[in-house]
């Protein structure tokens, strides 16, 4: 990895966090509220450890395959925290199970269910997250609002499983008032989930990435997806 690569990380997830701490400023919140989750897919291991070696330890990645890779080169890095953020098939539950430690994007019980079935002893439970079809996109993955109580109940019945929360990733809207209305909506169905099951650790709204941080933080975001902002745009040779 270049020095001049080295650089342009250090200096854009310096940025990264800068506005992340003034977007939580802005929004009366503290500064620990939330944290950013770097999304690597498509970028190389070292463009990970040099952010890695500026102080990020939550990394994001959609392909399984891509991701062990990267884990296989980077298992010196012993703090690293791997997400899994894609949409994710029953023919790779076993691999996201014995190799993260969340996964963003349970939107059915089977999968629930695989990767309980498939996480190993000796690692805890997996933190996971319910993918919200806030925007009730036809094209997009996610579970609808009416059915996530269902939902929410049979992963609590997992021991292997550990639900910290939601994820969604809302249409594109343009205007901060059109950005803040789905986040919200999934702020509320959070708020719902706590009164409905009050031993669960709901603690968590993965919402928000480079367009609309702003407004995922106005309305209670704790994980931050920024992937360009951080590394750069994806080559689009490869």
């Amino acid at each position: 990895m270049s020095n001049t690569t080295n650089l342009v990380i250090s200096e854009s997830l310096a940025a990264a966090r800068g506005r992340l701490t003034d977007a939580l400023a802005a929004a009366g919140r503290p500064a620990e509220d939330a944290r950013l989750l770097a999304v690597s897919k498509t970028k190389p291991a070292g463009m990970i450890r040099e952010a890695w070696l500026q102080g990020q330890r939550d990394f994001g990645e959609n392909y399984v395959q891509e991701a062990l890779a990267k884990q296989t080169e980077l298992r010196d890095l012993e703090d690293i925290v791997w997400h899994f953020i894609g949409p994710l098939q029953s023919n790779k539950t076993r691999e996201v199970a014995e190799h993260f430690t969340w996964v963003h994007s349970v939107d059915r019980e089977k999968i629930a269910r695989r990767l309980n079935d498939q996480r190993p002893d000796g690692l805890g439970p997996l933190n996971i997250c319910l993918q919200v079809n806030i925007s009730a996109e036809p094209s997009k993955s996610g579970v609808m609002l009416e059915e996530l109580p269902g939902l929410a109940e049979a992963v609590l019945s997992m021991p292997a499983l550990r639900l910290r929360g939601l994820m969604a990733i809302p249409a594109p809207a343009r205007e901060a008032s059109a950005q803040r209305e789905p986040f919200a909506r999934l702020r509320q169905a959070l708020g719902t989930l706590r009164e409905t099951f009050p031993e669960a650790p709901l603690d968590t709204l993965s919402m928000g990435m480079s367009a609309d941080l702003e407004a995922a933080v106005a309305e209670g975001a704790t994980l931050v997806r920024l992937g360009t902002a951080i590394f750069g745009e994806r080559d689009r040779t490869t």
